[in-house]
């Protein structure tokens, strides 16, 4: 029979109630969400990843708040409060806020102006104000019996003070009274920023919130964050301006009710509300603020995370990598096919002759298949002289991109690259970074702090520990989406795998050393703590390219092997002839095959696999088609129709890369001639798009473009709009039809394509 947090997790996210227990119970027993996700369909009735990391981490919420629950019943039981009313109403509490409401009263708390008032025994007093026994007047005589001689209640006023100051915080601390304020304040508040006292500068980035108001339940996560961001940098500060003319006087009639001594209660309500609910309130929902624009923010970070992860590889391809730079010279990696490091040097860009001298004899003498730029400072200057020295070359002559470089010093300066070029400068580091994810961005990236990367909103201001559990989330399903050869993969890449981990990743890492590689997937079973459970939950993700077993280098997991082996048999071929052959895999009946462990969602995982065994499942890299006269902002006019490739989406909108340098932003509003409120519902990172350039402030380095039609443009800060004869803004050619999204690309300076890379 399925527990209470079981139904509710189903009831919550609309589940079936088997699928949900069995998820609950395949997590309890180790298993990873990838494995979980590919390898268990019939058991959680074909939950996709998204389903079961929701009901991972609902479950998760729930079993805190019922592990709170009894701490909380413990607590007020230990003090002798707690009677049945209070018990059901707890034990009903469906959120952390609302028990946290309920437990408030009881809470342990330091001496607060009530804490002292009932140790001068007035307690007594506030309890006969709030019987409504006394009004305003005989409270006041009977307050003059709690006047003592020691001085603690000097006068009648003293003792009034004291009986309010024990029903106010009796008032602030009421469940019902806490939420309707909150409610109130959340519907029908706003967020108000102004310039911090004091601030003169003449130009600010925040210069936006000087004076701002937006209401506190459509205020959007960017925002939020961005007012954030001010305040911690001195520009700003924020309120939670709240409904205060709703609210007060609501609280006061409340208060009073049917009560005679009007006056007095009502100083109760009014000192309740701004003394102790309004900053208590305010704290909380600037938390959940804070909460929601996080938690937006990760989504949206963890989105672009993934399609860039999962951007297309060069593959085994010779790459030169090149680091530019105009002090410290232009670093030089010459990477192999395999991505091993074959030679370095440093090169100026002054010294013009030695430059072109060093990478001719470099590509005479290794002959790579592409060269890598970094994006970064002396980008342009040193992709000029790259492309006029291979012009003077004989052709064939290897392809020039420009490759981002976000987090490649990062990286560059990390322990991970130490261990691995220890003798290396640490520019000589990065070149070798960017060459490598040009080759596969995926293997190169993992080693980066995924923060540096690039493609998030606010990343660095958002919950640290929530970021890092999503971004994990998100590196592990794309490493295992694509799987892993385990005879060239580095630890890093190795450690998110299924199963594995960073400490394990070692372990293989050494036992492949050792033996000089492994022949067979079984023989993984050799590594030292790699059990049958790590085994069971990595085997199918682990790759071994020309193993001792045909279905070694396919996703098809080893506990299948039998199964697919049997297909063969039934078919009268061996099983190397029924791999890869359409023609008898298109006509396999798969019902003889199903059994209670094995279902049809698992034949059809097969089938698919075997069709294409251990085909990498990200897209092929087709580069769009920038201008050759556009390449920096100034050279962009009102009304130009370009192509372009979307580098980051954002709450507010998508960048999109036209091949200058700068990307453009493309504002939700100007998405489609149609409303759109998701940015991802129209677009999404490496999809190819044609844009219209509606403005230019090259001041501020701002491009706005548009994906409307017939949108006519603004004027440009610091350029002319290109005119026909008519003196209205010509299109310089007709608009492309987005294309279907190819690769994920890196937002930043340049052209950022597969990988994030940009050609030209």
């Amino acid at each position: 029979m399925a527990s209470s947090l079981v139904l509710t997790v189903a009831r919550e996210l609309a589940l079936p109630v088997a699928s949900v227990q069995q998820t609950l119970a395949l997590f309890g027993e180790g298993n990873t969400l990838p494995f979980i996700a590919r390898y268990r369909k019939e058991v959680t009735g074909g939950l996709d990843e998204v389903q079961l990391r929701d009901v991972r981490d609902r479950a998760q919420y729930l079993t805190e708040l019922e592990d709170r629950r009894a701490a909380v019943l413990k607590s007020i039981d230990e003090q002798g409060k707690l009677d049945d009313r209070l018990k059901a109403a707890i034990l009903g509490a469906e959120t952390k806020q609302v028990l946290e409401d309920l437990y408030l009263p009881y809470k342990p708390k330091r001496r607060t102006r009530a804490t002292i008032a009932r140790e001068r025994g007035l307690g007594p007093l506030a309890e006969q104000l709030w019987a409504g026994t006394l009004d305003d007047v005989t409270a006041r005589t009977a307050a003059a019996e709690f006047v003592n001689v020691t001085g603690e209640v000097a006068d009648v006023d003293a003792a009034i003070a004291g009986a309010r100051d024990i029903l106010a915080e009796q008032v602030a601390e009421d469940a019902g009274v806490r939420g309707w304020i909150r409610e109130a304040t959340r519907t029908r508040g706003a967020v108000k920023s102004t310039r911090s006292y004091g601030r003169t500068e003449e130009v600010s980035k925040f210069s936006d919130y000087f004076d701002f108001r937006e209401s506190l339940g459509t205020i959007p996560s960017h925002r939020v964050l961005a007012i954030r961001r001010g305040e911690t940098e001195g520009e700003l500060v924020w309120t939670v301006d709240a409904p205060i003319v709703d609210i007060v006087p609501k609280l006061q009639r409340d208060v009073i009710g049917s009560r005679k001594a009007a006056t007095i209660l009502g100083q109760v309500a009014e000192d309740a509300y701004n003394r102790l609910l309004a900053p208590s309130i305010e704290v909380e929902l600037r938390l959940e603020l804070k909460t929601r624009a996080d938690e937006e923010a990760i989504i949206i970070f963890g989105r672009n995370l993934e399609q860039l992860l999962l951007s297309a590889p060069a593959g085994e391809k010779s790459v030169l990598g090149l680091d530019p730079g105009f002090r410290s010279g232009v670093k030089i990696a010459l990477v192999s096919r395999t991505g091993a490091l074959q030679h370095t040097d440093t090169l100026y860009l002054h010294q013009q002759d030695r430059f072109a001298a060093t990478i001719r004899a470099v590509v005479a003498r290794f002959t790579p298949e592409l060269i890598a730029i970094g994006n970064g400072t002396a980008s342009r200057e040193t992709e000029t002289q790259v492309r006029a020295t291979l012009r003077e070359m004989e052709p064939p002559a290897p392809t020039v991109v420009v490759v981002s470089e976000a987090g490649a010093s990062v990286y560059s300066a990390s322990d991970v690259a130490r261990e691995e070029f220890p003798d290396l400068d640490v520019s000589i580091r990065g070149a070798v970074s960017i060459a490598r994810r040009l080759q596969d961005p995926l293997a190169e990236l993992v080693k980066i702090d995924p923060k540096s990367i690039g493609v998030g909103q606010y990343q660095h201001d958002v919950n640290q520990p929530k970021l890092r559990q999503r971004l994990d989330d998100i590196v592990e399903s794309c490493v295992n989406r694509v799987g892993v050869e385990v005879n060239t993969a580095s630890a890093q890449l190795l450690a998110y795998v299924s199963g594995v981990g960073p400490a394990l990743a070692q372990s293989i890492v050494a036992t492949r050393d050792a033996k000089g590689g492994f022949a067979a997937r079984k023989e993984l079973q050799d590594v030292p703590r790699l059990g049958a459970k790590a085994f069971e939950q990595a085997g199918g993700f682990l790759r071994v390219r020309g193993g001792a077993h045909p279905l070694d280098a396919s996703a098809v997991h080893p506990e299948r092997y039998a199964l697919v082996a049997r297909m063969a048999k039934d078919r009268g071929v061996s099983l190397q002839e029924l791999v890869g052959n359409e023609a008898m895999l298109s006509t396999l009946d798969l019902s003889p095959y199903v059994s209670a462990d094995v279902g049809m969602p698992t034949l059809l995982d097969i089938v698919a696999e075997l069709r294409k065994p251990g085909r990498d499942p990200r897209e092929s890299f087709v580069p769009p088609a920038f201008r050759d006269d556009v390449t920096e902002p100034k050279h962009l006019l009102a009304g130009m129709v370009l192509e372009g490739v979307v580098t980051n989406i954002v709450a507010f909108g998508a960048f999109v890369d036209i091949g200058v340098h700068q990307d453009g932003l493309v504002h939700v509003s100007q998405l489609s001639d149609r409303f759109v409120k998701d940015a991802n519902d129209v677009v999404q990172v490496g999809q190819k798009v044609t844009v219209t350039v509606q403005s230019i402030d090259l001041p501020r380095n701002r491009i706005a473009l548009t994906m409307k039609t017939g949108q006519k443009p603004a004027q440009s800060a610091g350029a002319t709009p290109a005119r026909g004869s008519g003196g209205t803004p010509q299109r310089e050619r007709a608009p492309v039809a987005p294309a279907k999204p190819t690769v994920p690309v890196q937002p930043g300076k340049g052209y950022v394509a597969p990988n994030g890379i940009r050609f030209k």
